[in-house]
């Protein structure tokens, strides 16, 4: 197969611009695949050398710190029930049982969040309706997104290095890769407020509401 195509594509100026723009998108829009897209230049890279990866980390995580600060500055401004979409659907559960938490528990909020694409923006909304200071919040969404577009990077970056020779292979392989490793961690979350929600478990305590990252 003439992987040509993607090789020309890889070195185009336009692709790191529109990386970042995806990334900023997908804070509010979880239809927008922007793991999708690190974790397949992760492999382009591995396999064609372009785009390097020391270009793609710092643009993927700059879009999320960008994308997950306009949602804060969201929060902030028009607080968590304003629009319908804040209290309807998986986000609207989602910011309902984060309510609470987001004071308490910071930085694991942020930092789990990042991976699941509803929590996501209820933990931003939430961290800035509930005027989370800045000073905290921003380092934390710094770090988070470091790490995100790190963790996505690598496993294409895993994966274009088996299948070298192979691009759209690689690529092929590794974003199904990425996505059975997303709902690993989506389930993980899920089981884990599910434990600490239950009567008697040693982390809950009576009327302490759960981080409830993943809505039932």
């Amino acid at each position: 197969m003439d992987d040509a195509w993607l090789v020309s594509l890889a070195a185009s100026p336009w692709l790191l611009p529109a990386l970042f723009a995806l990334v900023v998108g997908d804070a509010f829009l979880v239809v927008l695949p922007s793991e999708t897209l690190v974790v397949a230049l992760g492999a382009l890279s591995a396999t064609t050398g372009s785009p390097a990866l020391w270009q793609v980390v710092p643009v993927a995580a700059a879009g999320a710190v960008v994308g997950d600060g306009l949602c804060y500055l969201i929060g902030r401004r028009v607080g968590l029930d304003r629009w319908r979409w804040q209290r309807t659907g998986r986000i609207g559960a989602a910011i309902e049982r984060i309510r609470t938490a987001v004071h308490r528990r910071t930085a694991l909020l942020v930092f789990t969040a990042r991976y699941v694409p509803f929590a996501r923006i209820a933990v931003n909304l939430a961290a800035g309706a509930g005027r989370v200071p800045l000073r905290r919040y921003l380092p934390l969404s710094a770090a988070a997104g470091i790490a995100w577009a790190s963790y996505n990077v690598a496993i294409g970056a895993i994966v274009g290095s088996v299948l070298r020779d192979s691009p759209l292979v690689a690529i092929a392989v590794s974003v199904p890769v990425a996505i059975a490793l997303g709902l690993l961690v989506d389930r993980t979350i899920a089981l884990l407020d599910a434990r600490r929600a239950r009567p008697g478990a040693g982390v809950a305590r009576p009327g302490d509401p759960g981080d409830g990252l993943t809505p039932p």
